[in-house]
């Protein structure tokens, strides 16, 4: 009897352990939508409005102001204190000297590899950083640059989502199982 406790018990454990992953991956799923609906609003505002990204930024800024004044006044007719504490909006010096570390990062190695490429020593990387600097000139001429980054906005979504979500994760996984299982056959002969 004991060993049919231990075996339930086990057994219990188990979906208990298994009903925390579907949680964190509707978090995942989550985010993307998030980053998704806003990317919309922000191309929608600089797209078909024609307005610049300040504007954004005031349009934003006048949203906040004025939907935390309405709150204000609603809390305080209700009679309930909401302390506002600024040091919560700020961000720490560790943050902000991270954030500065990876665009500097970034920046220095697009400028490392346009070096490279410049100085003709790497043919293969010349051509590489030709036909993509082409290929966004030419995707520059047919649409504006607010389509294109809302497109890369869109797939990169997508690609978030794909890999959070468990049936497309595993379709993926088995499909690199049988090209690496028919690519290995192949080097073999």
């Amino acid at each position: 009897m004991a060993e049919g406790a231990a075996a339930a018990a086990a057994v219990e454990g188990q979906r208990g352990s298994s009903s925390t992953p579907p949680a964190a991956a509707a978090a995942e799923v989550g985010r993307p939508a998030v980053v998704l609906v806003c990317g919309s609003l922000v191309y929608y505002h600089c797209a078909y409005r024609d307005s610049s990204l300040l504007s954004l930024a005031s349009d934003v800024v006048i949203v906040l102001l004025c939907s935390l004044a309405i709150l204000g006044m609603l809390f305080r007719q209700m009679n309930i204190s909401v302390p506002v504490d600024p040091l919560e909006w700020q961000i720490s010096q560790d943050t902000a000297n991270s954030i500065a570390a990876c665009l500097a990062n970034t920046i220095g190695a697009a400028e490392s590899v346009l070096r490279v490429a410049a100085t003709g020593h790497d043919k293969r990387l010349f051509f590489k950083v030709v036909v993509i600097l082409y290929t966004l000139s030419a995707l520059g001429r047919v649409a504006s640059g607010a389509t294109i980054a809302y497109a890369g906005l869109c797939s990169f979504c997508l690609y978030v989502f794909a890999q959070s979500s468990p049936p497309i994760n595993k379709l993926t996984s088995q499909l690199s199982m049988r090209r690496d299982s028919t690519g290995g056959a192949q080097d073999s002969s």
